[in-house]
């Protein structure tokens, strides 16, 4: 290869006032060469002031145009095609180059070889500066990442403040980029943004390119695999796509988001730096605002926009999205499945298929729902029952046996139970239930009093019962309750203050007639419980 003679420096060596001899000599070139160079500058009229500015190429062009360029004897690619093909999912350099050749023998004029193929697309790559489609291919990646800058808000009335940070995605082939601010980094606000993401994009991609932060990779050795976060992991399969966490210190594994980063930080600060925010959603209405100029921002090095480059060519290719966004869920683990079938949540009970009664489960709950989790395998769906609610079951019939069907309690089936034991129970138990504005609140003293049938007998339970409404119009639990422990029931007398909240005495009280009700042995030889 010859090589070309080095103008620039024969002219500024010349310009400090040496000769063409003492040039040559000093700088290992031959006289002929050095002479060329004057003549040629001496010919078209310049010295080393008018090409102090320029490159070595650039003078040497300017002196001898045309010298070294050879016409390459094979055909020519349409390298604008190759480069859209290249985006195209499946095709790569060698398909092209394949059907280059092919195209050249059916016209009869050479081809080159692959080598010079590749060569030559990775020359006009970094010629017109744009990205090689070898790496990127359009709707096949998304970057994410936390960004280092931060914003603030301004509570306008309080005049607390408190700070933004901004999740930053793009898409490497057309470099969309998407920016969304939180009020912190936790893993619900990280999965939250990645659902506006998606939202944003209309569409997602085989696969989701991301940091090793807490809130998306547990552990990410150097030997063995990477150990993702169980909710990242959920996210990532409802939107069909697969978790590839970049290595651990190589920011290159995700250069287009670490370079959108740097851009995003960058021009949010400088055109937002003289705004005050009052708001999460007023910043993020101002940042979305932004985000459409950005995009729409003409390339420096490349036709068209990040916008133009989306629309036109990456987002036919994008997944669908599902029916259904993702739903950010709370996650409680390790609950034990009770005897019930049910599972503990918030003072509620949730049933679980009974073939899972003692196992340890874990839920999902999300603003409506609450889900039960065996490992990996989802057994049921429940609604989530109101944060007022308290002690409640919801309960779905094909989670529990035939045979025991469980049921919550209600007004009928404690009027069911009162009926059995008698006509004075099934009236006290009314009373109690009209008592109340809503039956639900008196669920619990009807099984109160109705529970004292296991504790004595329901005979004795119907008879106290007919006692004390003798004496009180509406009896509850604190009424019948002494009866059947003093065993009034039994002797067909109400004692003294049975009426009275605790207020009677239990000792002995004859009163004017010497009836007390205290009595002998013989009175409660045969009492039975």
């Amino acid at each position: 290869m010859v090589r070309k003679i080095q103008a620039k420096l024969v002219l500024r060596l010349h310009a400090q006032g040496l000769s063409g001899r003492a040039i040559a000599r000093s700088q290992g070139m031959s006289r002929r060469s050095v002479s060329d160079v004057l003549d040629a500058a001496r010919a078209v009229g310049v010295g080393w002031d008018d090409v102090a500015g320029k490159t070595d190429g650039e003078v040497y062009a300017l002196l001898f145009p045309g010298r070294g360029e050879r016409e390459s004897v094979y055909e020519q690619p349409d390298w604008a095609r190759v480069h859209r093909e290249l985006a195209r999912v499946g095709v790569t350099l060698r398909i092209l180059h394949g059907e280059y050749a092919d195209g050249c023998r059916r016209t009869g004029k050479p081809h080159m070889g692959y080598d010079r193929f590749c060569k030559l697309y990775a020359a006009y790559v970094q010629k017109l500066g744009v990205t090689s489609r070898v790496e990127h291919k359009a709707g096949r990646t998304i970057e994410v990442d936390w960004a280092g800058k931060t914003l603030r808000i301004v509570d306008p009335v309080t005049g607390d403040s408190s700070t933004a940070y901004l999740f930053v995605a793009v898409l490497p082939f057309s470099r969309y980029a998407f920016v969304e601010p939180t009020l912190d980094m936790a893993q619900n606000s990280w999965l939250r943004a990645h659902v506006a993401m998606y939202e944003w994009f209309g569409g997602s991609t085989p696969r989701l390119v991301c940091d090793n932060l807490k809130t998306g990779v547990i552990a990410h050795p150097r030997e063995g695999e990477v150990v993702l976060n169980d909710a990242y992991r959920g996210l990532a399969e409802h939107y069909s796509a697969a978790v590839l966490p970049g290595r651990v210190r190589k920011p290159k594994d995700k250069p287009s988001a670490e370079n959108t980063v740097w851009h995003a930080t960058m021009a949010l600060a400088g055109a937002m730096r003289d705004h005050q925010f009052g708001s999460l959603d007023e910043l993020r209405t101002a940042i979305r605002a932004w985000l459409v100029e950005y995009n729409s921002r003409p390339f420096q090095k490349r036709d068209g926009s990040r916008l133009s480059v989306f629309e036109g060519e990456e987002k036919p290719l994008l997944i669908a999205l599902p029916p259904v966004a993702y739903e950010v869920m709370d996650r409680v683990y390790g609950r034990r499945v009770q005897a019930n079938s049910h599972v503990a949540y918030a003072r509620n009970w949730y049933s679980v298929p009974y073939a899972y009664v003692g196992s340890t489960v874990d839920l999902r709950i999300g603003a409506n729902t609450l889900e039960i989790w065996h490992k990996n395998t989802r057994l049921c769906t429940h609604r989530l029952l109101p944060a007022s609610a308290s002690n409640k079951y919801s309960t779905n019939g094909a989670d529990l046996p035939g045979k025991t069907m469980w049921k919550p309690w209600d007004r009928k089936r404690c009027e069911q139970w009162a009926n059995r034991i008698g006509p004075d129970c099934a009236t006290v138990i009314g009373k109690l239930f009209a008592m109340e504005r809503l039956d639900e609140q008196a669920v619990d003293p009807a099984l109160a009093v109705l529970r004292l049938s296991k504790r004595y007998s329901a005979q004795r339970l119907e008879n106290a019962c007919s006692l004390a409404l003798q004496s009180v119009a509406s009896p509850r639990y604190a009424h019948i309750g002494p009866i059947l422990e003093s065993g009034q029931d039994i002797a067909g007398e109400i004692p003294d203050g049975a009426g009275d909240h605790g207020a009677g005495d239990h000792g002995v009280d004859g009163g004017d007639d010497g009836a007390g009700w205290v009595r002998g042995g013989d009175c409660y030889a045969n009492m039975g419980r």
